[in-house]
């Protein structure tokens, strides 16, 4: 954190803003831009500037049977040597004959850089590199040789392009040689006033000796306009010299958009800033880490506009940005928690639209995911393990710690449900959502298997990533039923039958799911007055583990609530703080969750100390969340977290302000979103809320809640129609 606020100065003006006085002088210092298809980290650099460059089509891999052909008939023997407590057998047998073959998926990876080189610009004043969070433009301002000279760069989604114009208040002293490159794979050419990199996505490392030698074809191109000046080529580079002003347009699609650089900038901002201003939060505090909070709050809301917009590839473990050909996890879609982490704010943060890319792939891994429930489990509906990737691939992948857990489609289903919850777009569950969370229900309705007292269990599972000891000692990772598998089974099940009886179908498998969701384990408290993770109370090797996987009762469900099930929450809270005392977080994403635990707690200081553990231990200097070494899911679940201490629309009310902490005493929000299609505009000051609008877009009656669990009323609200509120 003292990189980010000494070296690199963060600050925030009167829009939201990244402002650095250096160039970025490595990857995690450059600030990104994207339009949902295309994006690139900035560096900055006044001498050399270097535009890494991403496509989110660009996969190595292919689609394949990846499915160990001795699965379905290892499934029934690890069941009986987990209930026979034969741990280290069940995973032996399960790692031979269950894991898939070869063992992982394929990476995401980079397209390559554009590399601009500017003659004697070594030595520079007045330097300025800045992102505006409000118009999404990067911005490089310094002086040199008498001259100012001014880059801006943007990735406009309505023009399918990342743009760059470089000017100098001089008359014709823009000059430097651009060039393009990638680490391997690829040819670089330079013709007329085009650059082009051609390529394919191969995999590299331990893969290429188990993964086909294939992957996606791209082609990168960037014209050059001037205006004055000469440009020539020369091998892979263009050389321009004496222009008064430089357009570069860059761009993985087939052609170049019509119109000048302004007419590409109105068009851009405009888009990009009709989504990020439906939405804003203010808290009035001149202390920095407040601050701090507000700008990573807006910095996430950017994040999530640049690399996830209708029409392209969900966001991956590092969003849209990626610079390696084996990047760490692969960066592909892990689905135990990060994935979803990274859809979390969009609802609540009205950027619905945003969310569609999520399903989009879902819905092009239900193919693999039908074929290996059927193959491997004997069931209908569809199976997602804990990875996905750009193919669709299905199959538990690198091993029983974490690839044999068999939720990861049925989580994700439930991403359909949010969305309709929080917009009542009944066409939209009829179509998309309803067909989704049935087929996930089908599935787990086939693979739960009775266990002791009658109850139905999922397994062979994990609870995500962690272990287990036994009374005699042992360590084991596979289970059979893991409490967060039955949460997960118990809210789909609730929530596929809700939508079936909105929409007027399907009363037998309403009657199933309702016979079955009464034999899921119900969430119970241990010998420490825990919640259990697993179905027998053992103990916990890694008390500190990252995942608190049992608590997915608490939040993103709400099973779990203080004044609903009062003991459980109670068990949640002890839960939690076993695990923070013996070192739990200390990656992003699992700070982030903490934050949000700590607000469905409505414990607003606690759920502040853990938003300022994030900033400080968990933030790169361009305010990228850590895994380590980089991962975009804490700069979205913490927003997601902030915003849960301030509104919270489950279990059938709106919570206005109940995780509301000291710091931030006095604040606003505009345009953020409850459940039931209500927007909430809300002020408060001195610790209190001072007025707040509730505007219904359909209609409804909505009971209402304010800080320190004052019922204020219920609120009944014609389509269309708003109240204002004032305790």
């Amino acid at each position: 954190m003292k990189a980010v606020l000494v070296v690199l100065a963060v600050t925030v003006g009167a829009q939201p803003a990244m402002q650095f006085s250096r160039a970025a002088g490595e990857w995690t210092e450059a600030l990104p831009i994207g339009n949902g298809r295309m994006g690139a980290m900035v560096f900055g650099g006044a001498a050399d500037e270097r535009l890494q460059l991403n496509d989110d089509r660009v996969w190595a891999g292919s689609k394949m049977d990846r499915l160990n052909p001795n699965a379905a008939r290892a499934l029934p023997e690890v069941r009986r040597l987990l209930w026979a407590g034969k741990v280290r057998e069940a995973e032996e047998l399960a790692e031979r004959d269950m894991i898939s073959k070869p063992r992982r998926m394929p990476p995401y990876q980079p397209v390559g850089d554009l590399l601009l080189h500017f003659p004697g610009h070594d030595q520079v004043s007045a330097y300025e590199r800045k992102l505006d969070l409000s118009t999404a433009v990067h911005t490089v301002r310094y002086k040199t040789f008498g001259a100012a000279y001014t880059r801006e760069v943007f990735a406009s989604y309505p023009g399918r392009v990342i743009a760059m114009r470089i000017r100098s208040d001089k008359k014709g002293a823009v000059s430097f040689r651009a060039r393009m490159r990638r680490e391997a794979d690829a040819v670089a050419s330079a013709r007329g006033d085009l650059l082009v990199l051609e390529g394919q996505a191969l995999p590299h490392g331990e893969r290429q000796a188990t993964e086909p030698r294939a992957g996606t074809r791209f082609r990168a191109q960037v014209r050059i306009g001037l205006t004055g000046g000469e440009m020539r080529a020369s091998g892979e580079e263009l050389i321009v010299t004496g222009a008064d002003e430089a357009t570069l347009l860059i761009t993985t699609e087939s052609g170049f958009p019509e119109g000048d650089f302004e007419a590409l900038r109105r068009a851009h901002v405009a888009d990009y800033s009709r989504l990020f201003g439906r939405a804003s939060l203010q808290l009035d505090s001149a202390a920095a880490n407040v601050k701090l909070a507000n700008l990573y709050w807006d910095f996430a809301r950017y994040l999530l506009i640049a690399s996830s917009r209708p029409g392209t590839e969900a966001t991956t473990l590092q969003g849209l940005w990626n610079a390696s050909l084996e990047p760490p996890w692969d960066s592909k879609y892990t689905i135990n928690i990060n994935t979803e982490m990274n859809y979390w704010p969009a609802e609540v943060l009205n950027l619905a639209e945003l969310h569609e890319p999520l399903f989009d792939l879902v819905e092009r891994a239900m193919e693999d995911g039908r074929r290996v429930a059927r193959t491997m489990y004997g069931a209908r509906g569809f199976v997602l393990h804990h990875n996905t990737d750009y193919w669709g691939h299905a199959t538990p992948i690198d091993g029983v710690g974490s690839g044999i857990w068999p939720m990861g489609g049925a989580w994700l289903a439930l991403h359909y449900w949010d969305h309709f919850d929080y917009g009542r777009d009944r066409e939209f569950l009829a179509r998309r959502g309803f067909p989704v969370m049935k087929e996930a229900s089908l599935f787990l309705l086939d693979h739960l298997t009775e266990g002791p007292g009658g109850v139905l269990v999922t397994g062979p599972s994990i609870s995500p990533e962690n272990r287990y000891r036994t009374r005699d000692g042992a360590v084991g990772k596979l289970v059979m039923g893991p409490s967060m598998d039955s949460e997960i089974a118990y809210l789909l099940f609730t929530r596929t039958m809700a939508a079936a009886e909105i929409l007027g179908v399907e009363p037998g498998l309403r009657a199933e799911l309702a016979r079955a969701r009464g034999r899921l384990p119900k969430p119970r408290v241990g010998k420490h007055g825990q919640l259990m993770e697993w179905l027998e109370d053992y103990d916990e090797p890694d008390p500190g583990h990252r995942h608190i996987s049992q608590l997915f009762a608490l939040h993103p469900s709400d099973q779990i609530t203080v004044r609903g099930t009062p003991e459980l929450a109670r068990a949640a809270r002890v839960s939690l703080e076993r695990r923070l005392a013996s070192g739990s977080g200390h990656t992003g994403w699992s700070w982030a969750w903490i934050v949000n635990f700590w607000a469905r707690l409505e414990e607003g200081d606690k759920a502040w100390a853990d938003v300022e553990a994030l900033l400080t231990k968990s933030v790169l200097p361009n305010l990228f969340s850590t895994h380590p070494p980089f991962q975009i899911d804490g700069n979205f679940g913490g927003a997601a977290g902030m915003s849960e201490m301030l509104l919270q629309s489950h279990s059938g009310e709106i919570h206005l302000l109940p995780a509301l902490p000291g710091a931030w005493a006095a604040g606003e929000v505009r345009g953020w979103r409850a459940r039931g299609g209500v927007e909430v505009d809300m002020k408060w000051a001195g610790g209190r809320l001072v007025s707040a609008r509730l505007v219904s877009r359909l209609g409804g009656t909505y009971r209402v809640r304010v800080a320190r669990g004052d019922l204020v009323r219920e609120v009944v609200l014609g389509k269309g129609e708003g109240v204002n509120l004032a305790p």
